[in-house]
Parts: C-alpha cells; sequence; structure tokens
C-alpha cells in the first residue's frame, strides 16, 4: 500500500466525495486507475472532461443534456400534459428504464430542508410553477423520495400546484417485485395497503 503519498491520497480523497463511495472504496478504485494500463487513466479523465464541457441542464425541464431543449422536452410525441417532478436527474433516468412512462419531466436539484438552508428559492420549483401557469399541464405527478425530506417536498409541490387548478399525484410506494413481505419494513407495507388498486 502506498502510505503517505500526497498525490495518491488526493487521488483517493477524491473518490471519496463521490456519493456512495467509502474509504475502502475510494481506495480500491484509486489503486486500480494507477495498476491498469496508462489508457484507462487517460481515458476516464478524457471522458469526465467531455461530459463536463458538452453537459448542461434543460431550460425546460432542468434535466441533465447536450441538447437545449433536451430530447424528450423536445420531442412532440410525449404527453407534455403530464409532468413528473423528480428530486435529481437520476430519477428521470430509473423512470425512463422502465420504458412506460410517456410525459415529460421537471427536475428541482434537491429537496427542501430548512436544517440545511435548503428552501422553494434554492430548487427548481419556480420554474415548474411557471410552466404549469403557462397552460396545457393537466396533471403534476409528485416522484420524490420518501425520506421525510422528499415528503416535505411532495406536500409543498401539492399544495402549490393544487393552487393552479391541476391535478397533483404522488407515485405509489409499495412492496418492490420479488419482495416478500417478511422483509418490508412497516412504512412500506402501510404505503403499500394505503395505495392498493382494484383487481
Amino acid at each position: 500500500m502506498l502510505i503517505h503519498v500526497p498525490s495518491v491520497e488526493r487521488l483517493i480523497e477524491a473518490f471519496r466525495r463521490l456519493p456512495g463511495i467509502g474509504k475502502r472504496t475510494a481506495e480500491r478504485l484509486a489503486l486500480h486507475v494507477l495498476s491498469a494500463p496508462a489508457e484507462l487513466a487517460e481515458t476516464l479523465s478524457d471522458a469526465v472532461r467531455d461530459a463536463r464541457s458538452r453537459i448542461t441542464t434543460c431550460d425546460i425541464c432542468g434535466n441533465l443534456t447536450e441538447a437545449n431543449p433536451c430530447t424528450i422536452c423536445a420531442d412532440e410525441r410525449r404527453d407534455h400534459s403530464v409532468v413528473c417532478v423528480v428530486e435529481r436527474p437520476a430519477g428521470a433516468m430509473a423512470i425512463e428504464k422502465g420504458g412506460t412512462y410517456r410525459g415529460v419531466y421537471h427536475v428541482l436539484h434537491g429537496v427542501l430542508n430548512p436544517l440545511e438552508g435548503i428552501g422553494p428559492a434554492e430548487l427548481k420549483i419556480e420554474g415548474l410553477l411557471e410552466r404549469v401557469r403557462r397552460g396545457g399541464v393537466r396533471e403534476v405527478i409528485v416522484a420524490t423520495n420518501t425520506t421525510a425530506e422528499g415528503e416535505t417536498t411532495a406536500l409543498y409541490l401539492s399544495k402549490q400546484v393544487s393552487a393552479l387548478n391541476v391535478a397533483v399525484t404522488r407515485i405509489a410506494h409499495g412492496v418492490p417485485m420479488g419482495g416478500g413481505l417478511e422483509y418490508t419494513d412497516d412504512q412500506t407495507l402501510q404505503r403499500a395497503l394505503e395505495g392498493r388498486t382494484r383487481l
């Protein structure tokens, strides 16, 4: 192990700043990059630099894109009257992978969190409300996470959008496909029961 080598420690710290990467994973990634052929490190570096220079946020929905507006907002085959609100671009990506949603998105780039000083002004909420005010939107689907902050954000959005006479719905939360009830937490089971539908 390379101990107290400043350049290696900087590389490890850079990996640690990524979400979901702990100290050991950061060390493994750093050592892998250092022991792999130089082309791997160059390819990784070029890909990061290229993405950072090309990617911007869509002026309409706030999603990450190379073109402005993004391909989803520009697609006339999508249902622009249905807007799905997600916390971050990863939420839109996850829904798109399902291949069934045909509406458009609005990315907030976070959630309300007063303890960290994140209020409505720090998020892209006004952009959503402006889209609704312009007309043509009949439903806003709130797809924030089921954290305390996600629920607070959902409630806030519901009040704001409902005041504009547009339907607000919340995505269902429940037991995942293939998941057993005995392994499901109490809150998820409660939401699954509350959101039940007729067969």
